[in-house]
Parts: structure tokens; sequence; C-alpha cells
């Protein structure tokens, strides 16, 4: 069971908590409010209340013993930036930080974060990708050029295979998995045959799929 430290309890802190705590990780969470963590205590293992700029407050922890430290403070990005350096001073295995803005991205990464959450600009390009294109559903970036997307099958695949369509050749796209009225299966072999309602969930670039799609 992993076990995971949250610093900040604000909105994407709750959430965070909440999903965590459905997978049941042990969880830790720190914020400087009392009413901040009341909520939560039903879900977590510990909450504390503290301010984390200051060292000794972090060493109480035993940083070392989280597979995870996520720092989820919005308000402040001073705190934020000096939370995430001390963290690692402290000796925590993974910083993930949150940020609002693409400069704190980068001093976060450049203060010791091993990764960045961005969640405005993550939902606003996931939003931006699936509804400028009424054939997409859904959409996953992966780092790089490369995303998972959510699109549905042209009338022209339907009764056919992937290997029939010689789908990854033919349109640049990998096909992960079928989805219809909601159950997923992947597909394991280019045996595969579509079907009327089924949404493909394919890994490739925007430009092949637009391609696809349009």
């Amino acid at each position: 069971m992993k076990s995971f430290l949250i610093i900040g309890m604000g909105h994407f802190g709750h959430h965070l908590c909440t999903k965590l705590a459905e997978r049941n990780c042990e969880i830790m969470i720190v914020d400087k409010e009392e009413e901040a963590v009341e909520d939560m205590l039903p879900y977590v293992v510990s909450a504390k209340i503290g301010d984390c700029t200051n060292i000794e407050v972090l060493k109480t922890f035993d940083i070392p013993s989280f597979d995870t430290c996520f720092v989820c403070i919005g308000e402040n990005f001073q705190n934020s930036l000096e939370i995430t350096s001390l963290l690692k001073e402290c000796g925590a295995k993974k910083v993930i930080s949150k940020a609002d803005r693409d400069i704190q991205e980068k001093f976060l990464l450049r203060n010791g974060a091993d990764d960045v959450i961005y969640p405005e600009k993550n939902m606003a390009e996931r939003y931006a990708v699936s509804e400028s294109n009424e054939h997409v559903f859904d959409y996953i970036n992966l780092g790089g050029d490369y995303s998972i997307y959510e699109i549905d099958v042209h009338d022209r695949w339907v009764g056919k295979t992937v290997k029939e369509l010689n789908f990854r050749v033919k349109y640049n796209l990998s096909v992960l998995a079928t989805k219809n009225h909601g159950e997923v299966k992947p597909v394991i072999t280019g045996e595969r045959r579509f079907e009327h309602g089924d949404h493909l969930l394919v890994l490739g670039k925007e430009e092949d799929v637009r391609r696809v799609t349009k």
C-alpha cells in the first residue's frame, strides 16, 4: 500500500485526497487551518495543523517514508516554492507540486519538483481538443506529440477488423481499445471487428486524428 503526504487542503487537495482514499492508499494531510482538514478526517490516517514553510515542522512528518509528497498550495506561490525545496532537503522520494501559471511550473521544477500539476491548463487543453472536433469525445495528453483520443467509428469501418483496415499503416494511429455503452474492451489482436456505436481509443498525434475525424 502506497503512502502519500498532501500539503494544502484547498479544492484540489480535497479532490486528490478523496481519489487516493478510494484506492485504499495511506494518506497524511497538512494545512495551516484546522477547518481545512476536518471534513477529510474519515479518509486519512493522519491530519496535522502546521506551517510547512518551517523545516522543523516538516522533519516531524518522517518525509522519506512517503512514496510521494504533493504540494497543493494555490494562494501563495512563494510558500509552495519553499515547501517544494524543503521537502527535497528532508529526503522526499518524489515531490509533485501544483502550478497555476507557466512561470510557476518552471520555477517549481528548478526548485526540486519531480513533476508539476497544472489543472487549469490541462483541463483547458482537454476541452479545446474535444470541443473543437465533434468526433473527438475525450483526450489524454501523454507528453510530447502523442496523446490518447476517443473517436467514433466511421460507418465504412463497421463490420471490418483492425487488420482488414490496416489501421496503423493507413491512418498512422494505434487502436488501444474500443468503447461501447461505457464498456471498454482492449484490442489485443487485429481481429477485433468494429460495431455500430463503437468508440475507438487511439494513440497518435493530433494532426493524424484530425485527418481521420474531419
